[in-house]
């Protein structure tokens, strides 16, 4: 239900309000399954939603690590249902590298400074104010509307969506889900053109074992040190290239940045766009790099047990990041062709994290009624499939058969590669005209999907 510029006001102030209160509750997820404490956003998101109308459950997870789902009825039994999906946790920070609190939440100018700002308490807050403004209106669709806040997408969606998806399919069922992250507006001579995420690559992490023979550490020549040959491995997984995959979808998506015929030309040649990448801006290179990319992390390293004793082990964790079509296997085999055979009789593989890359078509109700949407904020702008580089609880609803996508609709003051550099970043941040323009398309999305 499209919303006069009066009442957008009045709901943008709300989605500010409430996205300070979820910055500010701090629901940290550092990965282990007694961090992120969600249960704090979880109360303010129920108590934000809840009303006669609404059909509302907390969701158990962990202790202290509750979701929660809301469905508002649909007149019609048989059409399709469409969820708004936000998670309420948030990465850690380094605050000495912040300009603010971190969790403060403030407002400085026309922008809300915190952790998750970007990621995502922004779309789950304005989900959250226009799926209220839509139950307290009385108004009613064809299909239900589900409003899910869930708990630990920031470590997989180990203890949130991944289980809730498969034990509580009772309350969750939909047929459509828009979540994470889209709606970047590319400005160029040949007009506007909107990316939204209908794709996601898939994740392989993994744990490697490098074993060496402990000795004493005042005698180290030609020793074997488990700590020298994981920073050989460490090195050469650096070095290592996979090769650049130039698919339909990545074409798409460098043509619509308004390159350079040069530029272009570089980036869509798998043989130069290594080059073309040097000369980018770091944040955008990377993000164009993983998405062309299998991709290769490594976040975390551990080992030895004394300062005086040569270590005999270590634990190197990698973060594996595979293209559609590519699958745990691959990335084995990407392994030890970047460790070589000699270093690999030192390692041993463990599995810690695998989900399959995954992809939901650019057609059907949901994508017009979101093209639909943003031709009315952006007159005549076309809208473009793309792959986010990091995952999301879509895949679990893909998996289901559920069309997901990552939408939302930015202002054109932020570049693509400024705001990509937030996600995770220092003095992460979101103006308030993306805000006003996100709920605005929630709620004209809505209005379109069962037209």
């Amino acid at each position: 239900m499209t919303a006069d510029p009066s009442t957008l006001d009045t709901l943008t102030g709300e989605v500010v309000d409430l996205l300070q209160v979820l910055i500010r509750n701090e629901c940290v997820n550092d990965g282990t399954p007694d961090s992120g404490h969600e249960s704090r956003n979880a109360d303010v998101l129920k108590t934000v939603i809840e009303g006669p109308s609404v059909d509302l459950e907390v969701l158990p997870g962990l202790p202290d690590r509750d979701s929660i789902v809301a469905r508002l009825p649909g007149t019609d039994p048989d059409a399709p249902a469409l969820m708004l999906m936000g998670h309420t946790d948030v990465v850690p920070v380094s605050p000495e590298g912040w300009k603010v609190d971190p969790f403060g939440g403030e407002r400085i100018g026309d922008e809300i400074w915190g952790r998750g700002a970007v990621d995502m308490l922004n779309v789950t807050a304005s989900m959250a104010i226009a799926f209220r403004h839509i139950a307290s209106s009385k108004r009613r669709y064809a299909g239900d509307i589900i409003y899910f806040g869930v708990a630990d997408e920031e470590a997989g969606g180990l203890y949130g969506a991944k289980p809730l998806v498969e034990s509580r399919w009772d309350v969750l069922h939909t047929d459509y889900v828009l979540t994470e992250y889209g709606g970047s507006p590319l400005v160029s001579d040949d007009g506007i053109k909107v990316l939204l995420t209908t794709a996601e690559k898939g994740v392989c992490a993994q744990r490697l074992i490098v074993s060496g023979e402990p000795g004493h550490g005042s005698m180290p020549y030609k020793t074997d040190n488990a700590i020298s040959k994981a920073a050989e491995i460490v090195r050469r997984i650096e070095a290592y290239n996979p090769g650049a995959r130039i698919d339909e979808l990545f074409e798409g998506r460098i043509k619509a940045q308004g390159f350079d015929a040069d530029l272009e030309a570089k980036l869509l040649d798998p043989g130069r766009i290594d080059e073309a990448l040097d000369e980018m801006e770091p944040a955008l290179a990377r993000n164009l790099h993983s998405c062309c990319h299998t991709s290769f992390s490594p976040n975390l390293i551990s080992g030895g047990t004394k300062h005086n004793t040569i270590a005999d082990r270590v634990e190197l964790t990698v973060d594996i990041r595979v293209l559609p079509g590519e699958n745990v296997d691959d990335a084995h085999a990407h392994l030890r062709e970047a460790i070589g055979p000699a270093l690999m009789g030192s390692v041993e593989i463990e599995p810690i994290h695998s989900d399959s890359a995954s992809m939901s078509p650019a057609v059907g109700p949901l994508w017009d009624a979101l093209t639909d949407a943003i031709q009315m904020t952006y007159p005549g702008a076309s809208v473009l499939p793309s792959m986010v580089t990091g995952g999301t609880d879509a895949r679990y609803f893909r998996e289901k058969g559920a069309p997901s996508y990552g939408a939302g609709l930015l202002s054109p003051e932020v570049s693509l590669g400024e705001f990509l550099n937030r996600f995770h970043g220092h003095n992460e941040r979101i103006d308030v005209e993306s805000l006003r323009l996100t709920t605005k398309l929630w709620l004209d999305v809505l209005d379109r999907f069962w037209a």
